[in-house]
């Protein structure tokens, strides 16, 4: 009982026969980004998430809505959208991450805003905090709307860590996952290094999962002193 309560305390959302999105209070601004599209009330958006926080599940569901095309920062791709026909999308991730030059980059913003098209971008942390040395740029993309997928939370982490017990084939009590929730940093992948430690642990000593066990399991996945 106490797993199905876990699993239906938070909606799933499918992507593209790949596993499910799991909705909570620390996404949910960004899906409904998502699924306010085509009505947005912008025509770029940003979407800022730390490392393995969903950003790119949620680029590639909004890719298959919307046959937007993926940006890399090539040369002659701003020449393509400048050509792309009125209402065509486009992503560009880890926009923060110097893909494209300053200059390049307000013009990507300028283009998309004069061909009626739509851009959806996404980066590490908010543009205030990106370095951007020209001002326009710096006031353009300070101005987009944003929608912060924050920081995992509690019942995200429970969710997923039960999911990937549960693709493994384990069962694991109520209490055991509450202490990994605690213990474990904030970010989806410091939850799926705690499930494969807790399950080698396991495996390795043939003992049943317990929050004992969790313990265990979790001091090999922190760094030595």
């Amino acid at each position: 009982m106490m797993r199905e309560q876990l699993v239906l305390d938070l909606p799933h959302r499918a992507a593209l026969g790949a596993d499910d999105f799991l909705v909570s209070d620390c996404n949910r601004l960004a899906v409904e980004l998502i699924d306010a599209w085509p009505e947005w009330n912008a025509p770029a958006q940003l979407l800022v998430g730390p490392p393995a926080s969903g950003k790119t599940h949620l680029v590639r569901v909004w890719q298959a809505r919307s046959d937007a095309t993926s940006l890399t920062g090539a040369a002659d791709e701003l020449a393509a959208v400048e050509a792309a026909p009125r209402s065509s999308a486009f992503v560009l991730e880890d926009a923060d991450g110097g893909r494209f030059g300053e200059k390049a980059l307000f013009h990507l913003l300028n283009v998309v805003k004069e061909g009626g098209h739509f851009l959806l971008l996404t980066a590490r942390q908010p543009p205030r905090r990106w370095g951007i040395d020209l001002p326009d740029l710096r006031s353009r993309l300070n101005a987009l709307p944003l929608a912060d997928m924050g920081t995992p939370d509690g019942p995200l982490l429970k969710t997923v860590m039960l999911k990937q017990f549960a693709d493994r084939q384990l069962n694991v009590e109520p209490k055991v996952l509450e202490y990994l929730a605690l213990h474990v940093d904030r970010s989806l992948e410091a939850a799926a290094r705690a499930v494969e430690a807790v399950d080698q642990a396991a495996l390795g000593s043939g003992r049943k999962i317990s929050r004992q066990l969790a313990a265990e399991a979790l001091r090999t996945t922190q760094p030595s002193e």
